[in-house]
């Protein structure tokens, strides 16, 4: 709801600035050919950065892990910036620049570690069906193996037995393969 309502005043803002400043420079036309012009340098950017990167991305992707590397924080911020000036209006266009100061990367960066961390933090809860409570670093199973020995110790110190658990052994199976019967001609 909350991203909802971003979007809708940020159009809204959008709309508002470009009219402004259409009327400021005299025609609206100058700021329609401005969005042009920064949309094919935004892909332009999204392009160049992306295209050496995606390896690595693909990899965070998987591991849910933002590398410390500089190089590929620069250029997801390089991309961002792209996509804000593909984005049409002024406001997002001043947010792309400000997006390439180097402070503003290194705060990008660590939102994005922070972000990727809660996002990992939940899938292995989720996973794990919510054992591991919210403590880091603690064994998800301790809990589980606990109530196992309270319940050896209640047995009184014989060997867990349990009815669902059943003991068995793998092996290979191999299916059956098709022969061919060699017929004598003779």
């Amino acid at each position: 709801m909350n991203l909802l309502l971003i979007v809708v005043f940020g159009a809204i803002a959008e709309i508002l600035v470009w009219i402004g400043v259409g009327d400021f420079v005299g025609s609206m036309w100058y700021v329609f050919f401005w969005f042009v012009i920064t949309f094919f340098i935004g892909l332009n950017l999204v392009r160049s950065s992306t295209s050496g990167i995606m390896p690595q991305l693909q990899q965070m992707q998987m591991t849910g892990q933002l590398g410390g590397d500089p190089a590929v924080t620069k250029k997801l911020a390089i991309a961002m910036s792209g996509f804000l000036l593909m984005l049409p209006g002024l406001i997002s266009d001043v947010l792309a620049i400000l997006v390439l100061i180097p402070a503003v990367q290194t705060a990008f960066r660590n939102m994005l570690m922070k972000a990727m961390a809660k996002r990992q933090h939940a899938m292995m809860n989720q996973m794990m069906g919510g054992m591991g409570g919210d403590a880091t670093g603690q064994n998800p199973f301790a809990d589980l193996m606990r109530q196992m020995q309270d319940m050896q110790n209640q047995q009184g110190g014989g060997q867990y037995r349990d009815s669902t658990i059943i003991d068995g052994e793998a092996r290979e199976v191999k299916p059956d393969q098709k022969k061919i019967e060699f017929k004598d001609v003779n």
